[in-house]
């Protein structure tokens, strides 16, 4: 069945054997058409997969920030003709905090046939590591930039996190990593756990629990531009 797979990519530059299975592998070198976040990336990803691809005889249509969406039900019209097309984004799973959701949306009211393939999600190892509640978590995405408006965000979600026993997820640029804990530590309550998850399934990954309390006793490494996911839980 002609299908609209979204295929996952790694989180840094691991190798693809750790954390994607063969089965995407085989996926991946029967499609013709993809949906790219950017896609000078796309292809180098898919010569990762097989360095024999032939990148020139395959169609790549763009879903990133500049793109127009206005052309993305377009770009499913090999779908509709019976041919499948691959969904990838710049790292992790496609459409989960990342683009390429309205192209599943679009897919779906038509009722066309999407298959999600397995592969690393940032979110979910973070939730899976933090030692906090994975049966109810919330991620937000960016919080404000302005201390005022960011400081009352991290409060609501301070409260949140009590009143619902719920995880709360949230991310930074990863140059203001260290912006983001100062202000988390300066603004919640010192017995509020903050997991700090950086660099997922790579060489530089760093994965820890504390409280705010702990975290000011014992600072982070330098985590600088390195992607974060960063979880609190006062529940």
């Amino acid at each position: 069945m002609a299908s609209l797979y979204l295929i996952p990519v790694t989180l840094g530059d691991t190798p693809l054997s750790q954390v994607l299975p063969a089965y995407n592998k085989d996926i991946i070198l029967g499609l013709r058409h993809f949906i790219v976040e950017e896609v000078r990336t796309a292809r180098r990803f898919l010569k990762q997969v097989d360095r024999d691809i032939d990148i020139d005889s395959l169609t790549f249509y763009p879903m990133g920030k500049h793109a127009d969406a206005a052309l993305f039900s377009k770009y499913l019209d090999p779908l509709r003709k019976g041919e499948s097309v691959g969904v990838i984004s710049e790292a992790g799973c496609p459409a989960v905090a990342d683009p390429g959701a309205d192209v599943v949306a679009i897919a779906q009211r038509e009722g066309l046939h999407v298959v999600p393939l397995v592969g690393p999600s940032s979110i979910l190892l973070a939730v899976m590591g933090s030692g906090f509640n994975g049966q109810s978590f919330s991620f937000h995405g960016y919080l404000p930039i302005a201390p005022g408006d960011r400081a009352k965000r991290l409060k609501q979600l301070e409260s949140r996190s009590a009143a619902e026993h719920q995880t709360q997820l949230f991310i930074e640029t990863p140059y203001r990593n260290h912006k983001m804990i100062a202000d988390i530590l300066s603004t919640c309550n010192p017995r509020t756990r903050l997991c700090i998850a950086s660099g997922l399934t790579t060489t530089q990954e760093f994965l820890q629990s504390k409280t705010v309390k702990e975290w000011k006793q014992t600072p982070p490494p330098d985590l600088n531009k390195i992607p974060t996911i960063f979880a609190i839980y006062a529940g």
